[in-house]
């Protein structure tokens, strides 16, 4: 058995597929497309549901892959087992109604035996119970001895998810321990795999049968293979390794963990927890990031910044107090990015992710420690022992602190949390998280009938070339069903032959226009493509009916076409003149186009100053009146690649793709609609630049007529200031500066009035004075003193009143602000402001809060002001023990 890294295992079963006529594809992205019942795919199989289900047709009938995979099914084991892993790969090798059992059992053995040379005395092989024909393959045709073949039950050795597609598995496993003799009994056989002796690699799915809603299994006309060996497992028995975090290109990983944290492994089981934690994690948020992935609180934006911030805290338990998860980043990189060409082109942009929520966890923690502390002294003045679970969730999920920091923290001060109440809370939070998530069926696709139209029907677009076009009608939908006809007054969904239509995609909107003949009219009020990619036109039925096989004219509104083109040619040529302002690691994340506006998403790390935006302006616009022919091309992906078209890495495109050039300033892979010159777009103007998360920008532009309306608009805003101003254009500034100097002027005035008055008051408010149980109170309500005022008053009051409590009140412009301040020497008696404002200020109708030292409030009832006041010493003696 040959010692083999884990990218050569990779590449020697993908190599071994291709030999066996698979098409080799390559992983699909983390983010899962068109299935709303996965944050992020989990299995190798995930990405190709909809060829399973016929909701789409396979590139090839024979596919293999290598699928990057993301669970945190059981994030809390990550670490402590040798086994479990976040991240991991997925080989898998299909068959969508092509090859079957005995081809999937055959080639199996045949890559275990001879092409990875596996002892066979090792080896055991799993069936479902009554699956005698896999027994049949397994033992007559392979040779695989009866002793060696374990039948199991529908637990272990059957697949099924509801209802729908389903089958036995057959599942083939290795004995790392061979010198503790034959397992002879499947009692045997389960005991050793409990003891970890011997362990499952490779699950061949045979799915024959479609489960009903009655609960019977229906032999399927077209059976399909479904296979997964997870690369890391097979590296560890390749590698004759224990663990996961062994294997070569993870325990690189770990290695660079311990020279940073200056650890060893193996040596204390405390910190190798938390090496092992950091090394899973890193790859997780390395591919997570590479596939567009960015911290958030919600979705798979949250899962991503729960394993940076786990990462970080054990990082910190091994006494790494800087920041350190972004170097890691590289080791990841060079040890995965042969197979993962996206991850080096990625390298910065990554690493500056990571960077970046880093120094957010720091602040993070530094916050998360006031709240803390506040939770511990309000738990020390009522004697408490045990943080509440629900105040720990809320520190957990709205602020991101780790639950065993908290836990860490608490037993330093000789406290604990409730644990059980804060599992209670995470449970109600994984219920919501469920609930939100759209109901979907076992494939995780919605099953309407959109979805089920036949495979066969199939739509050619025309619209490159044509707004008109006639065609046939081939299918018609109304109410989710199949019609024979749509009449006047309906909404519908009309599927032709031929199209000129453009479907919604790639960013770009759908058509709108008309469909109509003699005897029938219909207006397209949008055009989208189903999940196979059939052309869907949603109409409204003005006149008449239309039936099956009808010919039909259908015609694209010109104009509005028209603006979609310039918006879509703008913003081709607005991601070229970004890299060349920002740099080359500016990537599309999104866009949206229509006739209206233009959006464009891409990665980078700050706003954009008035010099770049003036700068990737002034270039679009060069571009636009350089007069640059817009041309097309279809080459297969390979050429494309080789010319430098700029593509999207996680979508996945034709054999044949399109490439749409602007002159040679700009070369994206594209299938929308575009100008034909770019002098058509006209004048092109960014109308805002915006974050919309963690590394995204936004840009929002507009174009020709567009553009010149806002400008023509700025420009009579222009002439009403100078009006109301009374001065020209140019002198608009100058005037504005000297109506902010007077402005400037009158506000110091007010307050150096405000100031007397609240002088004024002083002396009054510490006349008013009460003694609570030895703490003086003074009180007071004024008028037309706010703010600093206010705030400046109660503290010159505390500064002369020894042990007190100075709590005002303000009426002005019919509203309320309270504001309470105590000395130090109070605080130990049970003062708090924060407690005390609350209460007074919700007589006056208003709500506040603050420090036991320091608070303030607003109220809406200035009529309640004086009673509010008074009754401040009721709520004193409350707090004052």
């Amino acid at each position: 058995m040959e010692n083999l890294g884990l990218n050569d295992i990779r590449e020697k079963y993908l190599s071994f597929f291709e030999e066996k006529e698979h098409l080799r594809m390559h992983s699909f992205s983390l983010v899962p497309k068109n299935d709303k019942s996965l944050l992020l795919i989990n299995a190798g199989m995930a990405p190709l549901k909809p060829y399973f289900t016929g909701l789409k047709t396979p590139p090839k009938k024979r596919v293999a892959t290598c699928q990057k995979c993301v669970r945190t099914g059981d994030i809390e084991n990550v670490g402590k087992t040798s086994r479990h892993g976040t991240f991991f790969e997925m080989l898998g090798n299909f068959s969508f109604g092509d090859y079957f059992k005995r081809e999937a059992i055959s080639w199996a053995w045949e890559f275990i035996t001879k092409i990875l040379k596996l002892p066979e005395d090792r080896l055991y092989v799993t069936i479902y119970l009554d699956d005698d024909e896999a027994f049949e393959i397994w033992s007559k045709e392979i040779g695989v001895d009866e002793s060696r073949i374990f039948r199991l039950g529908k637990e272990d050795n059957f697949w099924e998810h509801g209802v729908g597609p389903c089958g036995p598995c057959s599942e083939i496993h290795y004995d790392k321990n061979i010198e503790r003799g034959i397992i002879k009994t499947v009692d045997e056989f389960i005991k050793a795999g409990d003891d970890d002796r011997v362990i499952e690699f490779w699950n061949l799915v045979f799915t024959q049968f479609d489960k009903d809603e009655e609960g019977n299994y229906n032999r399927l006309a077209n059976p399909n293979i479904d296979t997964g060996m997870g690369l890391e497992r097979m590296a560890t028995i390749m590698q004759n390794k224990e663990s996961i975090f062994e294997v070569d290109t993870i325990r690189n990983i770990l290695d660079e963990v311990c020279k940073i944290a200056n650890v060893k492994y193996d040596e204390n089981s405390k910190e190798d927890v938390s090496i092992r934690v950091i090394t899973d994690h890193i790859r997780s948020l390395t591919f997570m990031i590479s596939d567009g992935i960015l911290p958030s609180n919600e979705g798979r934006g949250y899962v991503l910044r729960r394993l940076l911030r786990r990462a970080a805290k054990h990082g910190k338990s091994l006494g790494i107090n800087n920041a350190f998860l972004y170097k890691l980043a590289d080791v990841v990189i060079d040890n995965s990015c042969g197979n993962y060409p996206e991850l080096s082109e990625k390298r910065d942009y990554i690493k500056r992710v990571i960077s970046l929520e880093e120094q957010r966890f720091d602040e993070t923690i530094d916050s998360g420690m006031q709240i803390l502390d506040e939770f511990m002294n309000d738990m020390l003045e009522k004697r408490q022992t045990v943080l509440s679970g629900k105040k720990a969730f809320k520190l957990y999920d709205t602020y991101g602190f780790p639950i065993e920091l908290t836990e860490e923290i608490l037993e330093e001060n000789g406290m604990s949390v409730d644990l059980k109440e804060f599992d209670e809370e995470m449970d109600i939070q994984r219920k919501r998280a469920r609930a939100a998530r759209e109901e979907t069926n076992y494939m995780g696709t919605e099953d309407t009938i959109l979805n089920k139209i036949p495979l066969d029907i199939e739509t050619e677009f025309e619209g490159y070339n044509n707004i008109e076009y006639t065609s046939k009608v081939i299918l018609l939908v109304r109410d989710e069903q199949f019609v024979d006809s749509l009449n006047e007054a309906d909404d519908g969904i009309i599927v032709v032959q031929h199209t000129p239509f453009y479907a919604e995609m790639g960013g770009q909107v759908g058509d709108t226009g008309y469909i109509y003949n003699d005897s029938f009219k219909g207006r397209v009020v949008d055009c989208k493509n189903n999940i196979s990619g059939k052309i869907l036109h949603f109409i409204k039925v003005e006149k008449g009916s239309v039936k099956l096989n009808d010919n039909v004219n259908l015609a694209v509104d010109e104009e509005r076409r028209n603006k979609i083109r310039r918006n879509h040619t703008a913003t081709h040529i607005l991601d070229s003149a970004l890299k060349r302002v920002l740099g080359d690691h500016v990537h599309q994340s999104g866009s949206y186009l229509d006739d209206e506006r233009l959006r464009f998403d891409f990665n980078h790390f700050k706003a954009l100053n008035s010099d770049e935006l003036k700068s990737v302006e002034r270039l679009v616009n060069k571009t636009i009146m350089s007069g640059l022919e817009v041309n097309t091309r279809i080459m297969n992906l390979e050429e494309a690649k080789k010319i430098g078209a700029i593509a999207l890495f996680d979508d996945k495109y034709k054999d044949e793709v399109r490439v749409v050039s602007v002159g040679d300033f700009s070369m994206e892979l594209c299938g929308g609609t575009h100008a034909v010159n770019s002098s058509e777009i006209g004048l092109f103007k960014i109308v805002s630049e915006t974050g919309i998360a963690a590394g995204i920008r936004r840009i929002e532009a507009i174009t020709g007529f567009r553009a010149l309306d806002f400008v023509e608009g700025k420009s009579d805003l222009l002439k009403q200031a100078a009006e109301r101003l009374k001065c020209s254009d140019k002198e608009i500034i100058h005037k504005i500066d000297l109506q902010m100097r007077e402005i400037k002027e009158k506000d110091k005035q007010i307050e150096k009035l405000n100031a007397k008055l609240a002088g004024g008051a002083e002396d009054e408010i510490i006349k008013n004075v009460k003694e609570i149980n030895g703490i003086k109170l003074f009180t007071g309500v004024v008028k037309d003193v706010e703010g600093d005022a206010l705030r400046t008053l109660a503290d010159k009051v505390r500064s002369k009143g020894g042990d007190c409590v100075v709590l005002l009140c303000s009426i002005a412009n019919n509203k309320l602000q309270f504001v309470a301040m105590a000395s130090k020497n109070t605080l130990a008696k049970g003062v708090h402001c924060g407690k005390l404002i609350k209460e007074v200020a919700a007589i006056a109708g208003g709500s506040g809060g603050g420090r036991p030292d320091m608070a303030q409030a607003g109220g809406k009832l200035p009529e309640k002001a004086y009673e509010a006041v008074e009754k401040s010493a009721m709520v004193m003696e409350t707090l004052v023990k």
